[in-house]
């Protein structure tokens, strides 16, 4: 049977008991390990695996040894209670074992857990397990988490009390990272904040956050918009370092400029504006920027965007013969000498 995104991930919680067996398949691995375990543990108990009522079968070896699994499933442990036959990273090559072993399931056999990655429609091993009658069969997705999937991750991480801010940073980074990531920022934030009476607040996200290159961006076009001059060359060395092209951080720079025009021209101030942006904008990065927009005014900020597309254009020019990397940092000190006016 068919399990629906709707329906997965209560069944994930309370699975089946006397089910024949589970694939789980889907593109990222990360998410669905997560599943897995989750089910598994659901089903014979955090002590299941040191009991031995799990047995792990490498891919590779049932293809070799095809009784593997048959012979795991009928096994009896020396500790009672409900088992587990798992097969990880399965495809085409052990359908047809299997398959034969679901056919062959009776009730008191230890459940089939497998899992897989992407699988078409047509793939058999989906049909093996959405055809019959005791198994069933989810395919997870690159979709963000749902909030009830962020408040369970949460809840996991023995987080205690959120401000608003920090939920609202919470699910636009699930919406920003792969899942995997995802769950280990907030694994990661439990052990930060662990015994820490304090609420969790943007600042803690952001520390335990991965840096990537939209963040080193972010720094720059904070440096540039506050006027420090002196720093631009030390972070563009590090951003050029990561692979960004000056075109890139050109269009970058002329985002973060219309952002702050946005918030300039915005009828209830500054703060207002910023708070309206998409995507949303939290903690120091938030103050930040609405401070740079009081600062600017919407006439220069005007004047900036100026500057940029003017850069912009002469970056894509064929007849352009200066090196695109010093005119982008003419650029960027411009508009940082502009800030100190």
């Amino acid at each position: 049977m068919k399990l629906s995104p709707r329906d997965a991930p209560t069944y994930f919680k309370r699975p089946k008991a006397d089910a024949a067996g589970l694939l789980i398949f889907g593109s990222d691995t990360m998410r669905v390990a997560t599943r897995r375990q989750e089910v598994i543990t659901a089903l014979i108990g955090p002590e299941g695996e040191a009991e031995m009522r799990l047995t792990r079968i490498p891919t590779a070896e049932l293809r070799k040894e095809k009784s593997l699994l048959s012979d795991a499933m009928r096994a009896v442990s020396f500790f009672p209670g409900p088992r587990v036959a798992f097969v990880e990273d399965a495809n085409e090559f052990v359908t047809d074992t299997i398959s034969a072993a679901l056919t062959d399931w009776q009730a008191g056999d230890a459940q089939i857990i497998v899992t897989a990655g992407q699988l078409k429609a047509t793939s058999k091993l989906r049909k093996a397990f959405e055809g019959h009658s005791n198994a069933y069969a989810v395919g997870l997705y690159d979709d963000p988490p749902t909030p009830d999937e962020v408040a369970a991750m949460v809840a996991n991480a023995e987080l205690g009390d959120l401000s608003q801010d920090a939920k609202d940073m919470l699910m636009s980074l699930s919406k920003e990272l792969d899942p995997g990531d995802f769950r280990q920022t907030v694994d990661k934030l439990g052990l930060y904040k662990r015994h820490d009476k304090v609420p969790v607040s943007p600042e803690d996200i952001q520390a335990c956050a991965p840096q990537s290159a939209e963040a080193a961006l972010d720094d720059l076009f904070a440096i540039v918009a506050t006027g420090n001059v002196a720093e631009i060359a030390e972070i563009l060395r590090r951003i050029y370092a990561q692979g960004t092209a000056p075109v890139g951080l050109c269009i970058g720079a002329a985002r973060h400029f219309r952002a702050l025009h946005t918030a300039s021209c915005d009828p209830g101030g500054a703060a207002s504006g910023v708070g309206k942006l998409r995507p949303p904008v939290f903690g120091p990065r938030r103050d930040a920027m609405i401070r740079q927009a009081g600062a600017w005014g919407r006439d220069r900020i005007e004047r900036a965007l100026t500057l940029l597309l003017d850069t912009d254009l002469a970056l894509r020019s064929a007849g352009q013969t200066a090196p695109q990397q010093a005119l982008v940092e003419r650029a960027l000190i411009r508009l940082a000498m502009m800030a100190r006016r």
